[in-house]
């Protein structure tokens, strides 16, 4: 099983935090939409033929798109690609994009699945944010969405915000337990270099994030959820009722990946490659036929640590006796050595053989994936791949 990522470079207006490859301006959605249709034609073969468990559209933001529009993706699709009939088909949306008819049309695709970029329910955050929408319509979309017969919804959620009290965050925990969705990403408000965020800031025109205080939500957000039955399956995702994103859950196990549209990844396992970032280079590159894509080949190293950078944030964990099957011993020796210098932190546990954060540890995921990491002068002596 692997998946398609299509990625749609449109917006109607920028989030200030927002570090993804978009534009504000449609003028050139035809000939985007146009390249994408000739790129899935021409790249049937990058799977080898195995069959599609999974597709996602992301952004920018997909659900700018029309149902006509999203059909013929799928027409070319189906063309090209073996696709499971139970395969998960998820559209990220924005709540001011789902009118009730806009839903009763993609509700004739086979989108069967919402991503649905909530936010915040508090209108103070959505304005520090440069959201499109505002708290009703957060609130009111989901309603509409469950009402024409959608109950596959994931809403994301964003905490750490300077104006987002911690009052207001749990607030905003029941608000999205209280709509009776069975999936929740809640991401730390990041705030990425040479974003409008970024620069906003640095001028002293919006306040800084906190980090203590995006820490403590965190926390407060993982006792919250758990107390509704909500399971955290990686540092940022919940669900009930294992309802886990299949396509994500894909990316953190290394399954392997198609990338369609402008920046778009992909991944086969072997080798990483990617899109330009840039709607008129990757129309050019596709409709001229010229060599548009810049690809990785993995080495070693390359592919231990993509194993490790994922695992850990998930609660399958890094299995350390599949790592020695594969690697050898030296590796898993290796790993055991470098997690000497968190030893007396309790921020991970070993059982049966398998790595997993403890509660504390979450907060440090990225710290201790990166003492993990082995570098390019350790392939040679230690990987025999």
């Amino acid at each position: 099983m692997a998946g398609i990522y299509i990625h749609i470079p449109f917006c109607k207006q920028a989030c200030n935090y927002c570090n993804f490859y978009f534009s504000t301006s449609l003028e050139h959605k035809n000939e985007v939409i146009g390249a994408l249709l000739q790129e899935i034609e021409e790249r049937k073969d990058f799977l080898s033929n195995e069959k599609i468990d999974t597709i996602y559209f992301g952004g920018g933001t997909p659900s700018i798109l029309s149902a006509d529009e999203l059909e013929k993706i799928f027409d070319k699709l189906n063309t090209r690609f073996d696709i499971n009939s139970g395969a998960e088909i998820t559209l990220e949306a924005n709540p001011d994009d789902l009118s009730k008819e806009k839903l009763r049309a993609l509700k004739q695709t086979p989108i069967n699945r919402f991503s649905i970029g909530i936010q915040s329910f508090i209108d103070a955050d959505l304005k520090y944010m440069n959201r499109a929408h505002n708290s009703k319509e957060a609130i009111d979309c989901i309603s509409r969405t469950q009402d024409t017969g959608f109950e596959n919804i994931s809403i994301d959620l964003i905490y750490g915000t300077p104006t987002l009290s911690t009052e207001d965050w749990v607030k905003n925990i029941e608000h999205a337990v209280d709509a009776q969705v069975p999936h929740i990403s809640a991401y730390a408000l990041t705030v990425e270099q040479n974003t409008k965020l970024d620069i906003l800031i640095k001028k002293k025109l919006l306040a800084p994030v906190d980090e203590i205080k995006s820490s403590e939500q965190f926390l407060i957000m993982l006792d919250l959820l758990e107390a509704k039955h909500f399971e955290q399956y990686e540092i940022s995702n919940f669900c009930k009722d294992e309802q886990y994103s299949r396509h994500n859950s894909s990316y953190w196990k290394g399954i392997n990946y198609l990338g369609i549209g402008p920046s778009a990844h992909s991944f086969n396992g072997e080798y990483r490659s990617w899109n330009p970032s840039s709607n008129m280079k990757y129309v050019q590159g596709v409709v001229g036929g010229k060599d548009y894509q810049t690809m990785e080949i993995l080495l070693p190293h390359d592919i231990i640590n993509e194993q490790i950078m994922t695992g850990i944030r998930t609660k399958w964990g890094i299995n350390l006796e599949i790592l020695q099957q594969k690697y050898g011993k030296e590796i898993v020796e290796e790993i055991h050595f470098n997690l000497q210098e968190n030893a007396n932190k309790n921020w991970y546990i070993i059982e049966n053989n398998i790595l997993t954060l403890t509660r504390e540890g979450k907060l440090f995921a990225d710290r201790i994936a990166s003492d993990l990491f082995f570098d390019s002068t350790e392939d040679g002596e230690l990987f025999s791949l």
